[in-house]
């Protein structure tokens, strides 16, 4: 009876989310249901699975091929805060750019190799991250003090219910899912977390 109870008490708690967002990855950008190169037409097959996953990754049950490029970064930024602290990507960003930059086929996953499909158009960011939002850093209080053109992520909110640090950043580090959803929770364009109307998503951090 317990049992039923957590069951159904987990039903409504889902549905709610779902009836008071009314925001899922089907139908958004991530869906890849209706691609020929995605011939069991499963939305959440492309990226996860329930067997037999990549190990190792900060993702649930990671599915797609993962990149191995070796990106070129920024050396010498406007900001001289940053100079010298990019790395290669790493987190939740790697998995992003397994699509994104362009090595990997889309039809990649699953254990598949040999795939024919790559990301185009204004997907395609490519490994020369110089023009790319520096991702894979560490964005904490003291890069905010040195810089003094950004937040202190730790008392600054987020508008999203919380702190820049404990909504945004993954282990401290700004990553592509900073300002990114990949599964469409807020059901704002491109993917983003929250409107970026009159910058606001940028201005969350940057102080200026």
């Amino acid at each position: 009876m317990k049992a039923k109870k957590i069951i159904i008490t987990l039903t409504m708690s889902v549905l709610m989310f779902s009836y008071g967002f009314g925001q899922t990855i089907a139908g958004s950008a991530h869906d890849f249901s209706q691609e020929t190169w995605n011939p069991n037409g499963e939305i959440c097959q492309v990226c996860h699975t329930p067997h037999g996953a990549v190990i190792g990754l900060v993702a649930p049950l990671w599915n797609h091929e993962v990149s191995t490029a070796t990106y070129q970064l920024y050396t010498n930024l406007i900001s001289p805060s940053f100079d010298g602290i990019t790395t290669q990507p790493d987190g939740s960003s790697k998995l992003c750019l397994s699509c994104h930059d362009g090595t990997v086929p889309l039809d990649n996953f699953g254990g598949a190799t040999g795939g024919s499909e790559f990301i185009t158009g204004n997907e395609l960011i490519g490994t020369n991250l110089t023009t790319e939002h520096p991702i894979s850093f560490i964005y904490d209080a003291a890069l905010a003090t040195t810089d003094g053109g950004l937040f202190d992520p730790t008392t600054q909110t987020s508008g999203l219910g919380g702190t820049i640090d404990g909504d945004m950043l993954l282990a401290q580090k700004l990553q592509c899912s900073s300002c990114h959803d990949v599964h469409n929770g807020s059901g704002v364009g491109n993917l983003l977390i929250k409107s970026n109307a009159g910058s606001a998503l940028c201005l969350t951090c940057h102080n200026m």
